[in-house]
């Protein structure tokens, strides 16, 4: 049985190739992550922002999130920009009452890539009353903070039991 030797070489590149690259691919933690020096300062920022959304103070959140903001979540494919994220708000507030949060934080500075900034990550539950039903809401938020100002957040929060307390229903589609 003859064996070529193209093919051989040709695996045996392949092979190396992926390990290496695979090899120069993965980055310590110390590499990419490391202390936010704007700790204190951008914990209030999102804070401020969060607390000022809940007690309808929309002139401070107006301030607080930059020009360009861009918030995503809780879907894959849900994002929304600094004039409608104040829009939602503004709709939300004639529907909602007896609205409060509590949550920690913590932050960090990521050093490379397109997630690069001064980011603070807060756990919380937002409550409130909406047609006659008290909500807990438990969120997770992360917000880049630069100069003072979010300019990209990203939230997860389980809407289907907000939806299910208010008495909506899920109904599978009927199959054939």
């Amino acid at each position: 049985m003859k064996i070529s030797k193209t093919p051989l070489l040709l695996l045996c590149f392949i092979i190396t190739g992926q390990l290496m690259f695979s090899q120069n691919k993965t980055l310590k933690y110390k590499n990419v992550v490391a202390e936010n020096r704007e700790s204190e300062a951008n914990i209030k920022v999102v804070s401020d922002c969060v607390n000022s959304l809940i007690h309808d103070k929309m002139m401070e959140v107006e301030k607080l999130l930059d020009d360009a903001y861009m918030g995503y979540g809780p879907a894959i494919n849900d994002s929304i920009t600094k004039q409608e994220t104040m829009a939602s708000w503004n709709k939300t507030r004639k529907i909602r009452t007896n609205e409060t949060v509590g949550f920690v934080t913590q932050t960090f500075r990521i050093l490379k890539g397109n997630l690069k900034g001064d980011w603070v990550s807060q756990w919380g539950t937002y409550a409130f009353t909406q047609n006659g039903k008290d909500i807990k809401l438990p969120y997770q938020l992360t917000a880049r903070v630069n100069n003072g100002k979010i300019n990209r957040s990203t939230i997860y929060y389980d809407n289907l039991a907000a939806i299910e307390t208010l008495g909506y229903q899920i109904t599978p589609p009927k199959q054939d």
